[in-house]
């Protein structure tokens, strides 16, 4: 006698897939008009999913804001997504839907689209206070260059201070949007400030920020400190490789020229040897008590402290 098993026709082995909800499917087709970056379906889209009262989450809001702003970079629908971008946001917010920080970054896009630098910085400050949304790098570079293509430089300015504020570092594209600002408003200092900040931070530049700072020095005439050899050689080894910090020093117009620099930092075109900056005081410092740190932890001896 055999054993056999007989199989239920009506309990399947799979489940039954169930249709998803209305909003599911309102996320689902945003989602497509996203990826095939079409406007006009996702507002008809949003137009019948508020007409039916569905129960709109911060996926559908963010799926439909980041649209917005991006086809605000086309001029065919840059009237329409402003138009519609602003409206969602202001309908996420009556719903009582938090934004987070990739809703803040949409609408500052969108602000500066439309040249208004000035809200996208006030509404990054705004959402910051009253939702506690942590804005990143991303979050504030459509008030940053809106304002540095404006040439408004203090409100750029500002902008890098608050992004200090928020603990977040400036990277290359940054800092040479407000280093062009800078030298197209003749902030001689700031100009001398970005260029350590591109030395420290970034070290090597690409072509579009190499330009930036071939256009300052071919248009600039120097007037700085006195060239005092002595105080420049003590500034160098006080701040260690070969950098001074003193700011611009000397009188006259620079001589720019593009050459090359083999392997041992010397110039193709007219021999000099060039200076390698390492780090500077301050990481110096940093570094020696750190090191002094290290070694106290295995020496027992109480006046050790002098290694430092």
């Amino acid at each position: 006698m055999s054993n056999t098993t007989s199989t239920n026709p009506s309990k399947p082995n799979k489940k039954r897939k169930t249709n998803p909800n209305p909003e599911t499917n309102f996320l689902i087709n945003l989602q497509s008009c996203t990826k095939s970056k079409d406007l006009t379906t996702a507002i008809s889209l949003y137009e019948s999913a508020h007409s039916q009262n569905l129960r709109l989450s911060l996926h559908h809001f963010n799926a439909l804001l980041y649209l917005c702003s991006d086809s605000a970079t086309d001029p065919s629908s840059k009237d329409s997504a402003l138009r519609h971008g602003f409206r969602v946001f202001d309908q996420m917010l009556s719903n009582n839907v938090i934004p987070n920080e990739a809703s803040v970054t949409s609408v500052a896009r969108l602000a500066a689209s439309k040249n208004d630098g000035d809200y996208a910085f006030v509404l990054i400050k705004r959402m910051n206070n009253e939702f506690n949304v942590v804005p990143r790098l991303r979050t504030y570079d459509p008030a940053l260059f809106c304002f540095c293509e404006n040439l408004e430089a203090e409100k750029a300015y500002e902008v890098e201070e608050h992004m200090g504020l928020m603990g977040l570092s400036l990277e290359q594209q940054e800092i040479a949007a407000l280093l062009k600002v800078s030298a197209e408003t003749g902030r001689v200092e700031k100009v001398y400030q970005y260029l350590q900040k591109l030395r420290s931070t970034v070290r090597c530049v690409n072509e579009e920020t190499g330009k930036i700072i071939e256009d300052w020095f071919s248009g600039q005439k120097v007037n700085g400190v006195s060239c005092d050899l002595g105080l420049v050689k003590n500034a160098v080894l006080k701040n260690g490789g070969g950098w001074h910090g003193l700011g611009w020093i000397g009188q006259g117009k620079w001589v720019v020229k593009r050459g090359s620099v083999d392997e041992s930092g010397k110039c193709c075109s007219c021999g000099d040897q060039l200076a390698c900056v390492d780090i500077d005081d301050a990481e110096t410092e940093r570094f020696a008590q750190s090191v002094a740190a290290l070694a106290m932890e295995r020496e027992v001896k109480a006046n050790f402290s002098e290694f430092q």
